[in-house]
């Protein structure tokens, strides 16, 4: 069943993932393994934003019923030792398991989307429509994909084989790691939930999902209803915080994927290391966007933006963070921001029902602390007013902040977006790769030989060419990161080998045994191998014509 804890001992983190931040009054759930039957999510979450609405001293009342409930290591140890046994019975490697659990959340998310979209709407104001499209829709259509494919997937890949090992055949054979674990994250809790786990099932493994706690009534939401609609014996949610987070890393599994901050990247990592576990990090880092002055520039507007404050008002990882322009350009796409926003959000977008906002008041005050920083407070040029009580911060841009900036060395994440300038449009290639490696990276220009110049030049995880964010919607695209971005991919049927071992296995039979390859190793024979594993057939023809000889 999902409690209530006390958050009289809690420290909000600093960190944009799993494992950083609270909600300002109240303590996340923890989850443990014996749920309730037939929760009711939604009811639940208001009853908890009610409970935390209540006294601080009715709060930090801890009882020894919630001591003794509290997800810790040896619960989290139990939980490995349940699911590895489910696992070990072979449940879940069948092609029937599989398509089943699949197909219970594809009914899930068309059943329950008013659900969906009201804890979203609770944790993040994100708009109906934003909620649909950049949720919903896109988690349903990864099912759906999986579903179509599954079977293709699953299928041993042929592969050829060598004349050293002739006569033979090989194949590649995808099989699940075993019992996997699943860190998401807040600014997307359903769509970065269910997408890795979506792939894990795919391969056949049992599952746990630990949501982001700074996303409370989506993480409850999303506990009771996997409870509701998948095989509780091999997929499992774990809510809380740092503790449960701390105490699922404590042990040993057989794959580790992660969606948040580089910081808890290293964590999550060094934890992986002390078991030899495999890890996909799926972090961030500050996604460039470089503006030539040849583009259609109303239509570039238009796609700046979506790819920004459309973006959940900045919060996601792939949104672009900052612009790189020419001198005499900026003015120009300064001006055409400005129109487009207005058309967009209103004279007054803190009003707006159009974007989302802040996610709680931690992540309001860096953000203000990122505009009101010396040095870069008189370079805003457009925006910056804010409502604290409400946790919403106007779309803003600033020009020409110092490289040294505190908003110019981490990661935005929100509605802020510097623009700098430079002489020359290949000057901001220099600019990009003087900091640590982007998630995303794009280019708005039609100049075919600066987009190969990009191409070749820029190291980042993904790009997207005159447009921002789309390409994570192309499930035969990787989506990942590289260097301080992260490392693996998914989406698609690279979700499906992001959770699946490839074995390679060489068949062969007792029939074309030859002695060359045994003892005594005489010159013929010597002769032999050597032309066999050059391949080289003049070599292999007189080599038997000499030993036929003999």
């Amino acid at each position: 069943m999902a409690i209530m804890k006390s958050p009289s001992s809690v420290i909000p983190s600093q960190d944009f993932g799993a494992l950083g931040g609270i909600c300002q009054t109240i303590r996340p759930f923890a989850y443990c393994p014996m749920r309730r039957a037939k929760p009711s999510p939604i009811s639940f979450t208001h009853s908890f934003l009610r409970i935390s609405r209540c006294s601080a001293s009715v709060l930090t009342v801890t009882t020894e019923e919630e001591m003794e409930q509290a997800f810790d290591a040896r619960k989290a140890a139990l939980l490995v030792q349940e699911l590895r046994k489910s696992f070990n019975s072979g449940k879940t490697k069948s092609y029937e398991w599989r398509a089943a659990q699949l197909q219970s959340i594809s009914k899930m998310i068309d059943e329950r989307e008013k659900e969906i979209i009201q804890a979203l709407q609770l944790d993040l104001s994100k708009p109906e429509l934003e909620a649909f499209v950049s949720e919903i829709s896109m988690t349903q259509s990864s099912c759906q994909k999986a579903l179509k494919d599954l079977k293709r997937w699953m299928a041993p890949e042929k592969v050829s084989t060598s004349i050293t090992t002739y006569p033979s055949s090989a194949e590649i054979v995808s099989e699940p790691f075993g019992v996997v674990l699943i860190i998401s994250t807040w600014n997307y809790p359903f769509l970065l939930s269910l997408d890795p786990v979506i792939g894990a099932i795919a391969a056949g493994n049992a599952i746990v999902l630990k949501p982001s706690e700074i996303a409370p009534a989506t993480s409850s939401l999303l506990a009771g209803l996997l409870s509701e609609y998948v095989d509780r014996s091999t997929i499992k949610v774990v809510e809380g915080a740092v503790p449960e987070t701390s105490a699922l890393l404590d042990q040993k599994w057989d794959k580790i994927f992660y969606t948040g901050s580089t910081r808890v990247g290293h964590i999550v990592m060094a934890a992986a290391a002390k078991h030899l576990t495999p890890v996909v990090l799926e972090l961030g880092g500050k996604c460039p966007a470089i503006v030539d002055s040849n583009i259609n520039l109303e239509v570039a507007a238009r796609r700046m933006i979506a790819g920004k404050w459309a973006c959940n008002n900045g919060q996601a990882c792939i949104a672009i963070d900052y612009i790189v322009t020419t001198k005499s350009f900026a003015p120009k796409l300064v001006a055409a921001l400005q129109l487009t926003l207005e058309e967009f959000f209103g004279k007054n977008p803190l009003e707006s029902q159009d974007m989302s906002r802040i996610v709680n008041l931690y992540h309001f005050k860096r953000l203000a602390k990122l505009l009101d920083e010396d040095g870069t407070s008189d370079k805003i040029v457009l925006g910056g007013q804010r409502d604290e009580n409400n946790l919403r911060i106007a779309p803003t841009i600033l020009l020409d902040v110092p490289e040294d900036s505190l908003i110019m060395q981490e990661e935005i994440f929100g509605p802020l977006l510097p623009i700098l300038t430079v002489d020359n449009i290949e000057d901001g290639f220099h600019m990009i790769n003087s900091k640590p490696k982007p998630l995303a990276a794009y280019l708005f220009s039609d100049d075919n030989g600066l987009q190969k110049q990009f191409v070749q030049n820029i190291s980042a995880g993904g790009m997207l060419i005159n447009d921002a964010v789309l390409h994570l919607t192309v499930p035969t695209l990787p989506f990942g990161g590289v260097g301080d971005s992260g490392m693996g991919a998914y989406h698609g049927k690279f979700s499906f080998d992001a959770f699946s071992h490839k074995k390679g296995i060489l068949y062969r039979s007792f029939k074309g045994d030859a002695s060359t390859r045994y003892p005594p190793y005489t010159p013929e024979k010597q002769r032999l191998l050597k032309a066999l594993i050059s391949f080289n057939i003049i070599g292999i023809i007189l080599a038997l014509l000499r030993w036929s000889e003999k």
